[in-house]
């Protein structure tokens, strides 16, 4: 019976070790570059899931989303169907990024863009840029 209390105590210390461990790991700050390039709606509301379930277990993640190619009209204030879910990872700290490249294409102007949205020249070379500085990549719907 003592060994059986031992144990317990053993294991209940143990795994009580490891929730701390577990909540000072979800304090660090991990940077995340997050490329989406689909534009279909379903894809677009998958990758505002993914973005939610990567805030929900890193919250203090910083994030990039890279909107290019056929996801411009995720960002556009006039084609957006994922103004609502944008809007709330705005409001975590999630920053959105429309392509310059993509924009002149689609002869789409800044004034185009959801608000608090942001431009960069081009969506690939950011990515670059972003992995080169130590952030992780994620591409939407993988």
């Amino acid at each position: 019976m003592k060994q059986f209390i031992h144990l317990t105590l053993f294991v209940l210390l143990m795994s009580s070790s490891f929730l701390v461990k577990a909540q000072v790991v979800d304090q660090k700050v991990h940077h995340v570059v997050f490329q989406v390039t689909k534009g279909e709606v379903a894809d677009q509301n998958k990758a505002i899931a993914q973005l939610n379930n990567i805030l929900k277990a890193l919250p203090n993640a910083e994030i990039e989303v890279v909107c290019h190619s056929g996801a411009l009209p995720m960002v556009l204030k006039e084609k957006s169907q994922v103004l609502e879910g944008i809007a709330k990872l705005q409001s975590r700290g999630v920053v959105f990024a429309a392509c310059e490249n993509t924009m002149r294409r689609a002869k789409a102007s800044k004034e185009d863009l959801v608000d608090g949205a942001i431009t960069v020249p081009s969506g690939l070379a950011e990515i670059i840029i972003k992995q080169e500085q130590g952030w992780a990549y994620i591409k939407a719907g993988n």
